[in-house]
């Protein structure tokens, strides 16, 4: 099958959509699917993401505003493409409401839709339901529609059929594979944190929604109970896509200022996966505070969880059967420093508990496989075809 995966963002660009979008690249064609990711230019100097050969990446979209699907078009044409997926995140197309008006269908190719999330974009002041409602017009329009987490699929089971539907989350992007030579106590040390020390690691972009302050403010409890703690911040700061997290950080580094925890709190700036998976390696316990709930649409969780680390976060917003307290995570209440800092006191007592939330890390891990992600949607893409 020749597959195009439409992405606002892909790397050298910073963010998870990008990054997700190379790894079912990756899996799409260990399949043995021709795939063809059409995207932007980048904006990022680093270099180029490496592919397998039956990948092709196709930077022509200048803009994801109002001519951005002729140049789509006109890739999926000229490369024969079966099928579109639209990778849609709407901070990843600068919150314009274009990607939301697809071409009518005799001009396409089937189209599918990954909503990475539900974010409803920006279209212009006061325009109230309206953000919704291009949301809506987006998945009513697709031939298919993927969600990654079960809180989208229950607000959009209503809208679509359910054939039309599928529920597939995303797994993680950062493989367990540090450097060659790999020492957990030299890497530690190259953070000034020593072998009794307890580093708390945090992965990912911080934004408002992560709850960067709880993180923080849970971090001077640990400091003024004694506790020898220390944090890495792994991965850049704010990516590429949403700038409104810069300001989001600057508040984090003011806080981080005002209560004396600059020596304690590491940070690793954005790097390559490997250098990536040998700091969430050094780490003891994993601090994931969402203020919305832990959700399976966070590829910082499964990096996490495909660390083996033991993993503090926050009770899902709808329930979460995979998810089991004290087994594979350890759960305490959104925005609540306090609760968050005393499980974490509470896993610094007890490594018994530690290893055991690391094993049920693993395990979980195990069920969100790339193969297993690219076989779900190739079964989407058959139904969505068999009705064109």
């Amino acid at each position: 099958m020749r597959i195009g995966l439409v992405t606002g963002e892909f790397p050298p660009d910073e963010g998870g959509v990008g990054d997700f979008t190379l790894r079912l690249a990756e899996a799409l064609a260990a399949l043995g699917h021709n795939v063809h990711i059409i995207t932007g230019l980048p904006r990022s100097p680093a270099p180029c993401a490496l592919l397998p050969a039956t990948c092709t990446v196709h930077r022509v979209v200048p803009s994801w505003r109002w001519g951005g699907w002729r140049e789509v078009l006109r890739v999926a044409r000229e490369e024969r493409l079966d099928v579109l997926d639209l990778q849609y995140q709407a901070a990843a197309y600068g919150m314009h409401p274009a990607v939301h008006f697809l071409p009518r269908p005799s001009v396409r190719p089937p189209v599918v839709v990954t909503f990475h999330d539900l974010r409803v974009p920006y279209l212009f002041p006061k325009a109230g339901p309206l953000r919704w409602q291009a949301i809506r017009m987006l998945a009513r329009r697709a031939d298919g529609v993927i969600v990654t987490n079960r809180e989208d699929y229950l607000r959009l089971e209503g809208e679509i059929p359910p054939d039309r539907l599928a529920l597939i989350p995303i797994g993680s992007n950062i493989p367990p594979e540090p450097p060659p030579g790999y020492d957990r106590a030299a890497e530690r040390a190259r953070w000034g944190v020593g072998p009794d020390d307890l580093l708390l690691g945090y992965f990912g972009f911080l934004n408002e929604s992560k709850g960067g302050e709880e993180l923080i403010r849970a971090l001077a409890l640990l400091v003024e109970w004694g506790i020898p703690a220390h944090l890495l911040m792994v991965g850049g700061q704010v990516g590429t896509s949403d700038p409104t997290n810069r300001a989001y950080a600057a508040f984090i580094d003011g806080l981080i200022a005002e209560r004396g925890l600059r020596e304690r709190v590491h940070r690793t700036g954005y790097t390559d996966p490997q250098a990536v998976s040998a700091g969430l390696l050094a780490t003891d316990v994993c601090v994931l505070p969402y203020r919305d709930g832990v959700s399976f649409r966070r590829g910082t969780l499964h990096a996490c969880l495909a660390h083996g680390r033991a993993v503090v976060t926050t009770h899902p917003a709808v329930p979460l059967p995979e998810v089991r307290d004290g087994e594979n995570m350890v759960l305490v209440p959104p925005r609540d420093p306090q609760a968050l800092a005393e499980a974490v006191r509470r896993l610094w007592r007890d490594p018994a508990l530690r290893a055991r939330l690391e094993a049920g890390a693993r395990a979980l891990a195990a069920d969100f496989s790339w193969d297993r992600i690219a076989r779900r949607t190739v079964a989407l893409v058959g139904r969505v075809m068999g009705r064109r």
